[in-house]
Formats: C-alpha cells, sequence, structure tokens
C-alpha cells in the first residue's frame, strides 16, 4: 500500500498547479484594478480560450500515450473553413455543423491510420498535417466568408436563456451605481453553480469511499476538505461573476462553457473510468509492456487520433462561431496552445502521466496569461516571451521532480 507520505506529495505537486492559478488570479487582480475580474471580462476569458479546453482534452490523450499532434490548429482551419463554405452557400447550420464534426473524425481517421498502422511517428504524421490542412483550408477559405445564421453565432456568442429569472444582489449597495459588480444574479446561472459545488462533493466522497474500499491510501481528509473548499469556492465566485453579465439580456452563462463543461465531464470520466482511458495510460508508461499485457496498441492510436480530430472539428465550429466568418488564417498556433496548457497541466514528456484537471488548470493558465497582460497593455511580443518562459518552467519542474523522486 502507498505511504501516507507519498500520498502528501504527489497530491501536493497536483494542487501546485491549482495554486499557481489563484496566484496569477490575484496578482492580475491587483495589478489591474480588478478589471479582470469585471463579468464581461470573465466572460470574455471564456469565449477566447474555449478552444485551448476543448483541444487541450484531445492533446492531453494524445501525449499521455507518448505522442504529439501538431496539425490540430490547421485541422481547425480547414474544417472552420468547410463549415463556413458550407452555410455560406445556403446550407442550414445545423447540416454543416454535422458535417463538420463528421469531417473531423475522417481527418482523425486519416491521420490515425499512418500512425498505428504505418507506425510513421505522430510528429511526422501531424507535422504533415499541419501542412496538408492549412493548404487545403487557404484553398477553400481563399476569400472571407461571413453572414453566417443567428443560430450559429450563438454556439459562442450566445448565454442561456434567463429563465428562471433575476436575484437580488445583497451587495449592490456597497458599489456605485452603474457598477458590474451591482447588478441582480442570473438565477439560472446561481444554479449551474450550486449544482456544481454539490456534484464536485458527492464525486469526491464516492471516489474516497472506493479507494477506501479498495484497499488503496486515499489523500488525507485535511487536504480533502481544503481542497473541497477552495473548488466551492472558486466555482461559486465564477458563476457568482457570470450571473452579473447579462449580455444580450440572454443570461449569465455562455452556451460555450456548457458546452466546455460537459466534454469536461465525459472526458474525466473516459480517462478515469474506461478501459480506452486504462489502455491509454498503459501504452505511455511501457508501450512493449502494455502490448505484451494484451493491450491493442495500435487500434488505441488509431482511436486517439479520430478522437482529436473530432474535438477539433467542435474547436473549429467554436472558433467561426465567435469569428463571425471562416478565414484561412484561423488556428494559427492553435496546436502550441494546447500542448502548453497540458504540459504546464502536469503532462509528462515522456508520457504516461497527466490528468485532464491539470491540462483545463494549464489552459486557464494561458488564458488568464493572456488577459491580463493585454489589460495592462503589454506588448504582443512580450506576451509570447513569457507564455514560452512559462511552459519552460513547467516542464523543467516536472523532470527535476521526477529525477529527485528516482533518486530517492
Amino acid at each position: 500500500m502507498e505511504s501516507a507520505k507519498n500520498v502528501f506529495g504527489r497530491n501536493l505537486r497536483q494542487y501546485g498547479i491549482m495554486l499557481a492559478l489563484v496566484i496569477i488570479v490575484v496578482f492580475f487582480g491587483v495589478a489591474t484594478n480588478g478589471r479582470i475580474l469585471v463579468p464581461n471580462n470573465v466572460w470574455t476569458l471564456i469565449q477566447q480560450n474555449a478552444y485551448v479546453l476543448i483541444l487541450a482534452l484531445g492533446m492531453l490523450m494524445v501525449i499521455i500515450a507518448g505522442h504529439i499532434d501538431l496539425s490540430v490548429g490547421s485541422v481547425v482551419a480547414f474544417i472552420g473553413g468547410t463549415v463556413g463554405w458550407l452555410m455560406y452557400h445556403g446550407t442550414p447550420w445545423v447540416l454543416a455543423v454535422l458535417a463538420g464534426l463528421a469531417l473531423g473524425l475522417v481527418v482523425g481517421a486519416w491521420q490515425g491510420f499512418w500512425v498505428a498502422y504505418v507506425r510513421i511517428p505522430a510528429f511526422v504524421v501531424t507535422l504533415a498535417g499541419m501542412l496538408l490542412f492549412r493548404g487545403l483550408a487557404q484553398v477553400i477559405a481563399a476569400r472571407t466568408m461571413a453572414g453566417f445564421p443567428a443560430g450559429f453565432n450563438k454556439i459562442a456568442g450566445g448565454s442561456l436563456p434567463n429563465i428562471f429569472g433575476f436575484v437580488p444582489n445583497p451587495l449592490a449597495g456597497l458599489f456605485a451605481p452603474g457598477s458590474p459588480f451591482g447588478q441582480s444574479f442570473d438565477g439560472v446561472t446561481l444554479a449551474i453553480g450550486l449544482l456544481g459545488v454539490a456534484a464536485l462533493i458527492l464525486s469526491t466522497l464516492r471516489s474516497r469511499h472506493s479507494q477506501v474500499e479498495h484497499g488503496l491510501k486515499p489523500e488525507p481528509a485535511a487536504m480533502m476538505w481544503a481542497r473541497l473548499i477552495v473548488l466551492s469556492v472558486a466555482i461559486l465566485l465564477v458563476t457568482g461573476i457570470l450571473a452579473m453579465n447579462l449580455i444580450g439580456g440572454n443570461g449569465g452563462t455562455p452556451i460555450v462553457l456548457v458546452l466546455v463543461g460537459a466534454l469536461i465531464l465525459v472526458y474525466s470520466f473516459v480517462t478515469t473510468r474506461t478501459t480506452f482511458g486504462r489502455h491509454t495510460y498503459a501504452i505511455g508508461g511501457n508501450r512493449n509492456a502494455a502490448l505484451l499485457s494484451g493491450v491493442k496498441t495500435a487500434r488505441t492510436d488509431f482511436l486517439l487520433f479520430v478522437n482529436i480530430g473530432f474535438l477539433a472539428s467542435i474547436a473549429a465550429i467554436v472558433t467561426t462561431s465567435r469569428a463571425g466568418a471562416a478565414v484561412a488564417a484561423a488556428g494559427q498556433s492553435y496546436e502550441l496552445d494546447a500542448i502548453a496548457a497540458c504540459f504546464i497541466g502536469g503532462a509528462a514528456v515522456t508520457g504516461g502521466v497527466g490528468k485532464v484537471a491539470g491540462a483545463m488548470v494549464g489552459a486557464l493558465i494561458m488564458g488568464t496569461l493572456n488577459m491580463g497582460l493585454s489589460i495592462m497593455n503589454v506588448d504582443a511580443n512580450w506576451q509570447m516571451a513569457l507564455k514560452g518562459l512559462v511552459l519552460l518552467l513547467a516542464v523543467t519542474l516536472d523532470l527535476v521532480s521526477k529525477r529527485r523522486g528516482t533518486i530517492r
């Protein structure tokens, strides 16, 4: 059985990335005089970084298996251009979206075939894909296509209807008239926040009970409750801020946040509770041992790339919806953002290690840095340099930690 000391150390490393996010948010909250926490900016942060959160889910599983995908940015441009072309020429937006999702599966199967069955390294296959699909995107979206249906644009730009009405803000009197923090709360958003906290607590207690039943050493109770309190406060704070943001009178919860939240729940389940998830970790930990244990490594590799192709199509639809136009230049550097989010969130360069929660926190760190530095009017070139340093630091800390563990 794993010792309490090892469990504490492992969990402490996992929580370190969450602490880093809190520190960054507090820093920019002070440096921008609270502007980064204004409801409109929080809403924009989610909208602008939805593509990173979506792509990071697929990239995480690819990295865990010991691969990499350099093509997702170009795939986003290609599929986004295709969906835009279809709508521009009269196809109903729902059918265009379904066609885009199907195309993502085809693209993933194409690249998965070369990686899994021809055994060409994923780096080479996806590098070729980056060039191939960027070229196709420039052919399809040779000129900007815009004027899409309102229903399509609401995917990334709309909010859930305010069906529960408004809840008076008890702190409204503390703020000046017209302050964004003095608005009434959207009932739907508050309900989502409360349900999220309840689900978090119940799932954590259930997981702990399952660990005890199987003879595993759970994390210390004090650490578990401290984590639950911090995460619950964070959920309520974010949903409370969003509840004051009533863009277009639609309500405070962005539709794209609901989409991303659903994907996070699905992939958290896939990575931790399914055979496919266990096989992915096994392949990344030791491919030869996994093969000898009966894991169908080729099929798993193939499905991993089909999966990331599908998620790239979702990211393409969200990106095109947010822009309200299809352009060939879409998706630039998206692959780097997704890879950085995974590594900052604790995924191992060598494979076999990584969690959905960590990748999501890594994506939020990158997004918060982008927005905070933009509000502070920091030059875009310096923003890029700083993100590179953050990525290097995250990978360095991971490797140093592993080396120290090996020495001990």
